[in-house]
C-alpha cells in the first residue's frame, strides 16, 4: 500500500503528470488485460502464442546444448504461453528444468500450480526474489541456461532503459547462455494503433481502472465520467504512449495522502510506453549489450519476433 501510495503521490506531484503501469494490474486490472489479450486487434498475445508453440524444436536446435539445461524465465506471468513452450520440448523428451523468477511468492505459486496442471512430472524450480540476484545464484549452476523474457515486455522500458536491462541479464548470465526476448516489430502503424485503442473500449476501461484502484484502495474520488483515454503510436521512433484525459478543470483528493491535485481541462496523466523494434534496432542492442543475434522467430504475419541472443 505504502509503495502505491508514493507512486501515486510522486506521479501526481510530477510536472508532467504520470501513473506507473505496473500498478494496473490489481484483480480488476488483471482480469481486463485478460479480455484485452482476447481482442482480435490485440495481435501480440496470438503472435507469440502461434512462435513458441509451433518453432519450439527449431529455437531448441539453435541452442545447442549438450546435455541437460536450465530454462530461467523472468516475470511468466500466468505462464500459459510458456507452458505449450515447455509441453513441445517434454513431448521431444528434452532434458530441462524450468525456473520462473517472480518477486511474488503468490505468482510464482498460482504458475506452479498451473505448469504442474499442464505438463504434470517435469523438473520445476521456482525463485522469489529480483531477477538480477536470482540470476546470479544460478551463474553457479554448472548446466548451461537459457533465459525467457517474453510478452513484449522490454516494449514497457525506454531505449537507454532496455539497454540497461539486457546489460544486467548480460551479467547474470555465462558466456555460450542464451536468451530469447519477444519483441513487437515495427509494422503498419494502424494495426499498432488499433491494437491499443480497441473497438470494444476494453483498453480504455484498463487505464480507468488505476483511478477506481486508487479510489478504492487510497479513498481517491476521481469522477470517472470526467475522464477519457488516448492512446498514440509515431512510427518513426516505435512508441506507443497512452494517457488519460481531464475533461474539465477539477480537483481530485486523495485521503490517504492527505492531499488534494488540481487538473486543467485535456491535462493528461501519462500511463504507459509500449516500444516497438526494427530488426536493425535489435541486432545493435543485442550487439551493444554483449549478445550475439542467432535468430528472428516470427509469426506468420511477421508482427512479432522471438529473438534469440546468445552471450559472446
Amino acid at each position: 500500500m505504502e509503495s502505491f501510495a508514493k507512486s501515486v503521490k510522486d506521479g501526481l506531484s510530477s510536472k508532467t503528470k504520470y501513473l506507473s503501469s505496473r500498478y494496473f494490474y490489481d484483480d480488476t486490472g488483471s482480469q481486463l488485460f485478460k479480455q484485452i489479450m482476447e481482442l482480435d486487434e490485440y495481435y501480440l498475445t496470438q503472435a507469440e502464442y502461434e512462435i513458441l508453440s509451433t518453432q519450439a524444436g527449431e529455437i531448441y536446435s539453435a541452442l545447442e546444448f549438450q546435455g541437460g539445461f536450465n530454462i530461467v524465465e523472468l516475470g511468466a506471468g500466468d505462464g500459459q504461453k510458456t507452458i505449450e513452450f515447455l509441453r513441445c520440448l517434454k513431448e521431444k523428451n528434452v532434458d530441462f528444468t524450468y525456473i520462473p523468477i517472480d518477486i511474488s511468492q503468490e505468482a510464482n505459486d498460482m504458475l506452479l500450480s498451473n505448469v504442474v496442471s499442464a505438463l504434470g512430472d517435469i523438473k520445476v524450480a521456482p525463485l522469489t526474489g529480483d531477477y538480477f540476484d536470482m540470476l546470479g545464484q544460478l551463474r553457479q549452476d554448472e548446466k548451461p541456461s537459457m533465459v525467457l523474457f517474453l510478452g513484449s515486455n522490454i516494449g514497457n522500458y525506454t531505449l537507454e532503459d532496455a539497454s540497461a536491462l539486457l546489460g544486467e541479464i548480460n551479467k547474470g548470465m555465462r558466456k555460450g547462455d542464451a536468451l530469447l526476448i519477444g519483441v513487437d516489430l515495427k509494422k503498419n502503424p494502424h494495426v499498432i494503433a488499433k491494437a491499443y485503442n480497441d473497438s470494444k473500449g476494453v483498453t480504455r476501461a484498463f487505464n480507468l481502472n488505476l483511478l477506481k484502484r486508487i479510489n478504492r484502495e487510497l479513498g481517491g474520488d476521481f469522477d470517472l465520467e470526467k475522464w477519457d483515454f488516448y492512446s498514440t503510436y509515431n512510427p518513426r521512433n516505435g512508441e506507443v504512449t497512452s494517457y488519460l484525459i481531464s475533461l474539465e478543470e477539477q480537483e481530485v483528493t486523495i485521503n490517504e495522502l492527505a492531499q488534494s491535485f488540481s487538473f486543467k481541462k485535456n491535462e493528461l496523466i501519462y500511463t504507459e510506453l509500449s516500444r516497438k523494434y526494427s530488426e536493425e534496432e535489435l541486432v545493435e542492442l543485442s550487439s551493444s549489450n554483449g549478445f550475439e543475434l542467432v535468430h528472428f522467430y516470427k509469426d506468420k504475419n511477421a508482427y512479432f519476433t522471438d529473438v534469440l541472443v546468445v552471450k559472446r
